[in-house]
């Protein structure tokens, strides 16, 4: 029995939106063969650094350390990273893109841009802020609970 059926309510339309933003996206970076897997390789990349450690980006993408190296396996094979040792460490890899990795970036970028836009051409950017604080104090909340 839910106490507060909103509560509910919003969690499920936020992991939606959250999931049906990121299947668009998905679908629009298809023809640049892309995975939605890939592509958030990329980005982190681009956004956190050149040269995370795959344990780094495991943390980022919330799988499990096997299943990051599998996912980086095929991107390496594919041409869109290179993993190098570390130079601290011969243990740690560390992994970085590729040139074509870094156009594409460009084309992500330009995309998901055009996707926010869409998105967002009907909010109130009144709507936007109050909806953004009510998100960032949740995200507080939840690291700190």
């Amino acid at each position: 029995m839910t106490l507060n059926p909103e509560l509910d309510r919003f969690a499920l339309v936020l992991a939606g939106t959250a999931r049906s933003w990121r299947n668009k996206l998905d679908q629009r970076l298809k023809p640049l063969g892309l995975s939605q897997a890939k592509w958030r390789v990329l980005l982190y990349l681009a956004k956190d650094g050149d040269g995370l450690m795959q344990r780094e980006l495991a943390e980022r993408l919330s799988v499990e350390g096997p299943t990051v190296v599998r996912l980086l396996d095929r991107m390496t094979a594919d041409g869109w990273i290179q993993r190098r040792e570390s130079p601290s460490d011969r243990r740690v890899k560390t992994v970085h893109m590729t040139p074509k990795a870094r156009r594409t970036v460009e084309r992500i970028e330009t995309v998901a841009s055009q996707l926010r836009a869409e998105l967002f051409a009907d909010i109130p950017r009144t709507e936007l802020l109050a909806c953004l604080d009510v998100l960032k104090r949740i995200q507080q909340k939840a690291e700190n609970v």
